[in-house]
């Protein structure tokens, strides 16, 4: 029977030393595709640990696609292909976007607004945002006249390497970050360093700025399907496709989590051609609500294919225009080399203060705050849905990560038919059939960006959705 020596766990917590120890021995083999997991039960007297311990590691697992259960037959190993020569390359730590806006016009009233996925105001931390400013403004006066790197100020770069091994386990070396003034501008960067040549992909469905970004740029963009793993490696292939943009760790606007088999998959594709990558868009990925941060593709990525961006615009302010990307070695040597004329687009200012933001630690605390406060609106919402009208004409998805959900709904009612009537009373939502460019889109879903609504306008909002669906 499966067995691990719980008492070597250290100062690692139990389920996330079961969790590693489990999944380690599917990535080496030692437990092979379809293989039955002991009963949380029975496996937690063996191991003397609460039954809580192995529920929490298995939920891991299965959030990560290592696992997958079956109803009244338990939780069995995923069937999983590493490339050749993938090896995790460092041991497991512990651990804007903007929406698309509604065109229709503003209702009399407005009571929620589901299709915004801007933060409250009252979330942006003021009153130290300002102390650091003052304090960079008073200290470095010369530095903040100098012409910066185009990369980015050393200070921000360095905490933003720091701040990426201590919340998700990734070692970057800050000679290979690039700091521009929010993702829209890297990506225009990205296609003059891999060329305009290349063609590039996207997951449809997905965010529509990424692609008209691409095509504004002239260069060749297909919308990739997906499946319910992720982007589709078959229409990779089929659609020559070099470069192609995913979002992993919880994807925009479906919820999905890309399993780690698929990951693999993604990886092995990209290895088979010296012109192919992979940019990892890490959008969100802060608001993981239930478990560990799903590791990002690029901490198991050993040949150096996969470009990792994200921004501070979901977690401080869509205002606060600073995004960075961490680039492979050899594109971070060319982008010195053939790049080095521009300016970096980020004020000095800026760079500093959030620099200082970062190291102080204040950062992480301003996370931690924001997960606790925006997992508190999530279950109010959700509970609020559950204890309605609606509990047994909608179920909820992607709901674990990210700052909003996926809304099925059973009706009869066209999906922009349902979004209109909605409008007429106040609530504003959008279908998941919206973000669709080519692919046949699925009915009857609806994402629910909750982040900037009131929890006291929650309970009228769901009578309104009530009432559309005309149940009372």
């Amino acid at each position: 029977m499966l067995s691990y020596e719980m008492k070597n766990s250290g100062d690692e917590s139990l389920y996330h030393f079961l969790y590693r120890s489990i999944r380690n021995d599917i990535l080496a083999g030692r437990l092979e595709a379809d293989q039955k997991l002991p009963s949380k039960r029975p496996f937690a007297r063996q191991l003397g640990v609460s039954v809580v311990t192995v529920e929490n590691a298995y939920a891991q697992l299965l959030a990560e696609g290592f696992i997958w259960t079956q109803p009244r037959k338990g939780f069995f190993v995923s069937a999983i292909r590493t490339p050749k020569e993938s090896v995790q390359k460092r041991p497991a730590l512990p651990e804007s976007r903007e929406s698309r806006e509604e065109k229709s016009e503003a209702p009399t009233e407005l009571v929620a607004n589901f299709a915004d996925n801007q933060l409250e105001e009252s979330s942006f931390p003021f009153s130290t945002w300002a102390t650091i400013a003052r304090r960079v403004l008073g200290e470095r006066q010369r530095d903040l006249l100098k012409r910066s790197p185009h990369c980015g100020v050393r200070e921000l770069r360095v905490a933003i390497a720091k701040m990426l091994f201590d919340f998700r386990g990734l070692s970057v070396d800050p000679e290979c970050i690039v700091v521009g003034a929010g993702t829209d501008c890297l990506y225009s960067w990205l296609v003059q360093l891999l060329g305009f040549d290349k063609k590039y992909g996207v997951e449809d469905p997905g965010y529509s700025k990424i692609s008209k970004i691409y095509r504004k740029l002239n260069v060749v963009c297909h919308f990739i399907p997906m499946d319910e793993n992720g982007i589709r490696i078959d229409q990779l292939e089929e659609t020559c496709t070099d470069v192609v943009h995913i979002s992993p760790s919880h994807h925009f606007p479906t919820g999905r989590v890309m399993p780690i088999s698929r990951r693999y998959e993604l990886l092995g594709w990209a290895s088979r051609s010296s012109n192919r990558y992979i940019v990892e868009d890490e959008y969100d990925s802060e608001f993981r609500m239930v478990g560990h941060p799903i590791p990002s593709l690029q901490s198991i990525d050993v040949q150096e294919k996969t470009i990792y961006i994200n921004s501070f615009t979901k977690t401080l302010a869509s205002t606060v225009r600073v995004g960075y990307m961490v680039l492979p070695k050899s594109l971070a040597q060319r982008f010195r080399n053939e790049f080095s004329f521009y300016t970096c687009t980020v004020s000095n200012l800026e760079q500093y203060v959030l620099a200082t933001y970062i190291a102080g630690g204040f950062y992480e605390k301003h996370i931690n705050r924001m997960r606790n406060f925006y997992r508190g609106r999530r279950d109010f919402l959700i509970e609020a849905i559950r204890q309605s009208r609606l509990k047994d004409f909608v179920e909820i998805a992607g709901q674990d990560a990210g700052l909003h959900f996926i809304l099925k709904v059973k009706t009869d009612l066209k999906d922009e038919d349902f979004c209109a009537l909605l409008r007429e009373k106040g609530v504003f939502l959008r279908a998941l059939s919206d973000y669709y460019a080519i692919s046949e889109p699925s009915s009857h879903e609806f994402v629910v960006n909750y982040s900037s609504v009131p929890q006291n306008k929650i309970p009228l909002a769901v009578q309104k959705i009530a009432e559309v669906l005309k149940l009372g």
